[in-house]
């Protein structure tokens, strides 16, 4: 992530944490991810410099004017008119790291052979939460590669529980012994 866009993401969250929109602001900026990430033709179009600046912005405009905060949308535009609208999605995971860090809440991903049921999900969550003191958001990954057991990443930090990350402790145990 640039500082750059540290710097603009942040800004927007302590925009949105004054007025006290962070929650709604949060959902605008996933949903307005999520068009930007299907149509990526429309973020090409927004960012070609041969198209005058205020034709794009008056695209900005048109596309989320009155669907999304007014903060936001001219957020979206002053990185339009800078050049900078690349860069949205590392504004958005600064925003997004803000809002976690001041709502305490944590997010991890596990990685299973197979997907987690209800109550697992919820026991794993349970058990990160008494680990970490937060409020914990679980994303699940299912990869064949792994024989059994599950692999955690919690703020930085990997939790390997899976059958072959056990067997690498054992074999690095048994070399320690042995030299």
């Amino acid at each position: 992530m640039t500082k750059t866009a540290k710097l603009y993401g942040g800004s927007l969250y302590d925009l949105a944490a004054e007025e006290k929109v962070t929650d709604s602001m949060l959902e605008e900026l996933s949903m307005v991810q999520g068009i930007l990430k299907e149509n990526p033709e429309y973020l090409t179009l927004l960012a070609e410099p041969s198209i005058p600046k205020a034709e794009r912005v008056k695209l900005l405009d048109d596309a989320f004017g009155g669907k999304i905060h007014a903060y936001l949308l001219n957020f979206i535009k002053l990185l339009c008119e800078n050049g900078m609208l690349r860069e949205l999605n590392d504004c958005c995971r600064e925003f997004k790291a803000r809002y976690n860090e001041d709502h305490n809440i944590a997010e991890a991903v596990v990685t299973s052979a197979v997907a987690l049921d209800k109550e697992q999900a919820e026991a794993l969550k349970a058990k990160l939460a008494a680990m970490s003191n937060k409020t914990i958001v679980l994303t699940q990954k299912v990869d064949s590669h792994v024989l059994g057991g599950l692999k955690v990443e919690l703020e930085g930090k990997q939790l390997d529980g899976t059958a072959q990350g056990r067997l690498s402790g054992l074999r690095k145990k048994v070399t320690e012994i042995i030299v």
